[in-house]
């Protein structure tokens, strides 16, 4: 080997590694970014949930007692305006919303995704998957105009309801996060192996059998995962919920029907008015926004840890 073409091989060695060298400090810089981020948006999350409790500790109520943490827990009243600060109310209207669009997206987004994954063509998979997917993208604030517009009216024909109304949301939610489910269990469903499906035509099985008897078990924990990431999404959901419910949605009351009673809002909704409405900022009412956030906050948290130990105990190597 010539020296010139020996130089060469250096030079273009010394230049390689200079790229991946600066690939990988980009990567790197990206990654610490992104965790500088969360470490940010939790210390500031605590800072004022911690200022809001300091202050509530000394705060008098209603009824001349004093709050706390304690109350905070476990009170069914949320009126900042009163220094009531009571975060079941608003988690009450975030889990009504929550389970109203899983009833609407879970079996909906499985069923899409079980025939994007087993029935449909090549063609018919390539069209519908990035229409599903351009949905996803679809800006909140549109979907929650949909709801006031189209759902609502639609439901008044059948249940006489409010203009802002808890179902409205759901429903609007459920459309919202059913691209999700279907996208993430379509991908699932794809990963498992032909030879479990050929196994289960081998043995006379229909493709409704092999669909449902081998395809979904086997693909189960990317199905879970797509459920615990699409109802994040809905307990976290801010302006759907805020334009579809309302600053206070009404519900009916239960003993007599005609009435609405318990006014009620998803916290979501309970954040933007604390950060929007007739409250000075920095004060109490400004802070609780916070606190409710640290709410959200854990209660996604503690969803995502629970999704990643059942995928993982549920998760099939091939």
């Amino acid at each position: 080997m010539s020296t010139d073409r020996i130089t060469q091989n250096l030079t273009r060695r010394t230049g390689n590694s200079s790229r991946e060298l600066l690939a990988r400090l980009f990567f790197f810089t990206c990654a610490l970014l992104s965790i500088i981020t969360t470490v940010g948006i939790v210390l500031l999350l605590l800072n004022e949930s911690l200022g809001f409790f300091s202050e509530t500790a000394g705060l008098l109520g209603v009824n001349g007692e004093t709050t706390s943490i304690f109350d905070f827990v476990t009170g069914s009243t949320w009126r900042p305006s009163n220094g009531e600060f009571g975060v079941l109310a608003p988690l009450t209207g975030t889990l009504m919303v929550t389970i109203g669009s899983a009833v609407i997206a879970l079996p909906l987004g499985v069923a899409t995704a079980l025939y994007l994954s087993e029935y449909a063509s090549t063609r018919t998979r390539s069209v519908l998957k990035p229409a599903l997917e351009i949905l996803a993208g679809i800006p909140t604030v549109v979907y929650g105009f949909f709801a006031l517009i189209y759902i609502t009216p639609l439901i008044d024909i059948f249940i006489d309801v409010q203009f802002f109304n808890m179902i409205s949301a759901s429903i609007v939610v459920g459309i919202m996060i059913i691209p999700m489910v279907a996208s993430i269990s379509e991908d699932a469903m794809s990963a498992v192996p032909d030879s479990l499906r050929q196994a289960g035509y081998g043995m006379g099985a229909t493709k409704l059998d092999v669909s449902v008897g081998i395809v979904i078990p086997a693909a189960i924990s990317g199905i879970f995962s797509s459920f615990i990431l699409a109802l994040s999404r809905a307990i976290g959901e801010t302006m759907a919920v805020t334009i579809a419910a309302g600053s206070v949605a009404f519900l009916r009351n239960p003993l007599n029907p005609a009435e609405y009673t318990n006014p009620n809002m998803p916290m979501t909704a309970a954040i933007v008015n604390s950060l929007t409405g007739d409250f000075a900022g920095g004060g109490i009412a400004y802070r609780s926004a916070f606190a409710l956030g640290l709410t959200l906050f854990v209660i996604t948290l503690v969803m995502n840890v629970v999704s990643d130990l059942i995928a993982e105990h549920y998760r099939e190597e091939y």
